[in-house]
């Protein structure tokens, strides 16, 4: 069955506006030919998809089926045109690469500029994704690339690691905490505290160093909160709710809001970039060899 893109737009506008009058200030329309769309797309299925009552609009059943199936075709049609303008202007190649924003540092920053100085032609698309959720994309093909932050104790057979970056792992603390003005910390004087850490389930590797170097202290942190990324839990420390060990990197971001205090007793941590085992080719060659030669 066909349906126009400009009847999709008007069925998605009311479905999430649930105003005839609203939907068609945010589609710059006018109120009688949205809701003629509207009556068109209904008899083209042979369902309502609205209940319209007095100043009152709600989706039936039906309506609540279609606008699950069709939202993202604005978003999926918007990224088509991107792609087909790219090419249009030579940027014929493409690539996917994930990350964790905790690594998002300058370094990287230049690295990805000094890249597209290099490669215009290739479109780099970027992916916040936790690190278990990037191995998945990268072994299935569905990622060229990701950094995941510390390598895994055990590696994926069919991915490769790249080490492209080294920094301490500090003490984040709420500003208001005894030891929020100390120069430095030892391990061992945070054995009472209560932590915060990142999930085990998406950053398996960077959650049992921590909990490995507390082992090492001579205890076992008593974890009250979990999040699978690692600005929440640094969100989480400025609300006062614990104590974490994070990489240096996001201080940048809670300046303000949290006290970073250097770790005594913890050693620098070795981030990696992973991609598929193997000589890398086209544009994923060209990008690790940038990365290596940005390395510190």
């Amino acid at each position: 069955m066909d349906y126009s893109i400009r009847e999709l737009e008007c069925f998605i506008a009311v479905a999430e506006e649930l105003s005839f009058t609203r939907a068609a200030k945010r589609l710059n329309l006018a109120q009688p030919p949205l809701s003629r769309h509207i009556r068109t797309l209904e008899e083209k299925i042979g369902a309502l998809l609205f209940l319209r009552e007095a100043r009152q609009v709600s989706l039936t059943v039906a309506g609540s089926v279609f606008y699950d199936e069709t939202r993202n075709l604005p978003r999926l049609l918007s990224r088509a045109g991107e792609s087909a303008r790219r090419c249009a202007l030579g940027e014929t190649a493409r690539l996917r690469l994930g990350f964790v924003s905790a690594v998002m540092n300058d370094e990287l920053v230049d690295t990805f500029c000094r890249y597209r100085e290099q490669h215009p032609q290739v479109q780099v698309m970027l992916h916040d994704s936790p690190p278990q959720d990037q191995l998945k994309a990268i072994a299935a093909g569905r990622l060229d690339g990701g950094f995941i932050g510390l390598a895994p104790s055990v590696r994926p057979a069919c991915i490769q690691w790249v080490p492209w970056h080294r920094e301490p792992l500090m003490c984040f603390l709420p500003v208001g905490h005894a030891l929020a003005a100390a120069k430095s910390v030892s391990l061992r004087t945070l054995r009472d505290e209560s932590f915060i850490a990142v999930a085990h389930e998406s950053a398996p590797a960077f959650s049992a160093h921590v909990r490995n170097l507390c082992k090492g202290a001579g205890f076992r942190p008593r974890v009250i909160l979990e999040s699978p990324r690692a600005q929440a839990v640094a969100l989480m420390v400025a609300a006062g709710s614990g104590v974490a060990i994070l990489p240096a990197a996001l201080a940048r971001f809670m300046q303000k809001s949290v006290r970073a205090i250097p770790l005594k007793d913890a050693a620098q941590i070795t981030h990696v970039f992973a991609c598929p085992h193997g000589k890398p080719t086209g544009p994923l060659a060209e990008w690790v060899k940038c990365l290596r030669q940005g390395k510190k």
